[in-house]
């Protein structure tokens, strides 16, 4: 068989083609995962929250994020987790490695509700995981309110 130019831009486009489509499917798959302008990965950590009677509580997952990649801060009711996550030195040479786990620097801007003690904030990064508890005003906490019974005298008619 001759490997004419026109034959092997045809593989080409149709193996770039397969790429693309395998790249929609796993784009799709992962939500968290999505694209930038450069078709490189961009990186957005999952969030989850939760309340209880004394705090709010935040977890980002951060895997391969170390403490001096990561900055979390605070402005005004807003919550700011910015850092980088970095790919893996010598893992293999560039242009020559496939992966579908992303890499790069990211942030997540969180809007908090007020009633929260955001000088006691906390931030503890362990196996992956940046765990923030934030304390709740004593205002915002919920407290019991006392319920008394009297009794009505009837009304004569």
């Amino acid at each position: 068989m001759l490997l004419t130019p026109d034959f092997v831009t045809d593989v080409r486009q149709t193996l770039e083609s397969f790429r693309r489509s395998i790249d929609q499917f796993f784009d799709s798959f992962y939500g968290a995962a999505r694209r930038g302008s450069t078709d490189e990965w961009v990186f957005s950590p999952a969030l989850e929250s939760g309340w209880t009677d004394d705090h709010l509580n935040l977890r980002v997952i951060l895997p391969g994020v170390s403490e001096k990649d990561l900055k979390v801060s605070v402005q005004g009711n807003t919550l700011v987790v910015e850092g980088e996550r970095k790919p893996p030195k010598d893992f293999g040479k560039e242009g020559y490695v496939y992966t579908q786990i992303p890499y790069g620097r990211f942030e997540r801007v969180i809007d908090l509700p007020n009633g929260l003690d955001l000088e006691k904030l906390t931030a503890v990064l362990h196996d992956g995981v940046l765990d923030i508890q934030i304390p709740l005003t004593t205002a915002m906490k919920p407290r019991q309110i006392p319920i008394r019974t009297e009794e009505r005298k009837a009304i004569a008619a």
